[in-house]
């Protein structure tokens, strides 16, 4: 194993200490460096919160920041924060108006995440996103997993909750950008865990996972490498399949690196997959392509398509500062 790595069982509290010295004008660590949160708030707003394990950065502690969350909780690598780390969050960022949770669909996220809305009572709402097509249950989730889409979900409910909008609304319009969103990856490599020292699966030189998980979990199948345009093919009739047949309007089109994909060949997925939704009647009318919801340096890739209206493409648009996401302001 070749990483960067003083101690494999501090590396997510020095990777957080980095993140924060390194932008610390938009973020500082919770108490304990429990969390990361807003370095400055807004009162009588909807906090948002969302975590999860390590080694999928930018995703969580990334989107902290103006029009997407308010804190991020990051567990161990691949492992669920506490339900200790989220109330400390959420009672550290509540202005005064609730918390909404968003939450990926992996059993142990929404576990401690119920929980911890448990302690903390009626101030709290909770979005799961789930929107991986590859399978409709897996080992590591309770149903269908929340993956990519989850960017989205965060970015648009973000933008509303700038706005002021109360916590049943931020609720309702996060499942509804939930239900409109649909997610498939696949993998060439697998990853190394730092505390395993080892890959968590192993890929033949000529063999990708269909279908795989953020975390590795195995997917569709495993099937011999095939040219982008072909393996891209699969994935986006797989996806436009499960938003309800031939979906047709305008759509956001994220393509994902897993940590270990070059750029360039991610603008080759997307110039399959934009050509590929135009034949279905689908318009492109906003796109993200890069490295957002990593799996450690896996090489793999993942796409996701959100359906849009014209309230949601304004949301889309509407200004973010975070370390990851920013434009408009």
């Amino acid at each position: 194993m070749k990483k960067f790595v003083n101690d494999a069982s501090m590396i997510v509290e020095e990777g957080l200490a980095g993140f924060a010295a390194a932008h610390q004008e938009l973020v500082v660590l919770g108490d304990d460096a429990k969390f990361v949160r807003r370095a400055r708030s807004t009162p009588g707003k909807v906090a948002l919160l969302s975590g999860g394990g390590s080694g999928h950065e930018p995703l969580h502690v990334g989107f902290v920041g103006y029009g997407m969350l308010d804190a991020a909780c990051p567990g161990q690598i691949f492992t669920s924060p506490t339900p200790d780390q989220m109330v400390a969050a959420a009672r550290a960022v509540d202005a005064g108006a609730g918390v909404l949770f968003i939450v990926k669909n992996y059993e142990g996220d929404v576990m401690n995440f119920e929980m911890a809305a448990e302690m903390l009572g009626d101030a709290v709402m909770t979005v799961v996103t789930d929107d991986d097509v590859a399978v409709e249950s897996s080992t590591y989730s309770t149903g269908r997993r929340g993956v990519a889409g989850t960017l989205i979900v965060e970015k648009i409910v973000g933008a509303a909750a700038e706005e002021g909008r109360d916590l049943p609304a931020l609720k309702a319009l996060g499942d509804r950008v939930n239900g409109h969103t649909r997610s498939m990856g696949v993998a060439l490599t697998s990853c190394t865990v730092p505390a395993a020292g080892r890959a968590t699966f192993e890929l033949a030189d000529d063999e990708m996972e269909m279908g795989v998980g953020i975390h590795g979990e195995p997917g569709r199948r495993r099937v011999k490498l095939a040219p982008a345009d072909a393996v891209v093919e699969e994935m986006i009739a797989a996806i436009v399949r499960d938003l309800g047949g031939r979906p047709r309007g305008e759509a956001m089109l994220l393509v994902n690196g897993f940590g270990g994909t070059p750029a360039l060949e991610l603008y080759v997925i997307y110039n399959a997959a934009y050509r590929l939704l135009a034949k279905q009647g689908i318009t492109v009318a906003r796109s993200l392509v890069g490295s957002y919801v990593t799996s450690l340096e896996m090489a793999g890739a993942s796409i996701t398509v959100s359906m849009l209206d014209e309230e949601l493409r304004r949301l889309w648009d509407a200004p973010v500062h975070t370390a990851a996401l920013r434009w408009g302001r």
